[in-house]
């Protein structure tokens, strides 16, 4: 057998890789949908989030929101482990 022919485990090993990347890509896709409708409806962001505005500074932390978006991670990569 030589290099070039790529054997099972090659092979199977780039249709898994090309697999995970089509699903990032798609997850990448869909996180941009719903930040786009989010937008459109006029989301601005979860109370407790952090904006401070001054004359010429604004600063804006989304805190609640990062923590929601984290438990909702969590759960859906538990479930998924599971």
């Amino acid at each position: 057998m030589s290099n070039i022919e790529p054997d099972d485990a090659q092979a199977a090993g780039a249709i898994i890789m090309s697999k995970m990347l089509m699903m990032f890509g798609l997850g990448i896709f869909l996180i941009g949908l719903l930040w786009w409708a989010a937008e459109k409806i006029g989301f601005q962001g979860l109370p407790g989030d952090i904006h401070i505005q001054r004359d010429n500074f604004s600063f804006h932390f989304p805190i609640v929101t990062c923590i929601v978006i984290s438990a909702i991670l969590s759960l859906v990569l538990w479930l998924v482990r599971k």
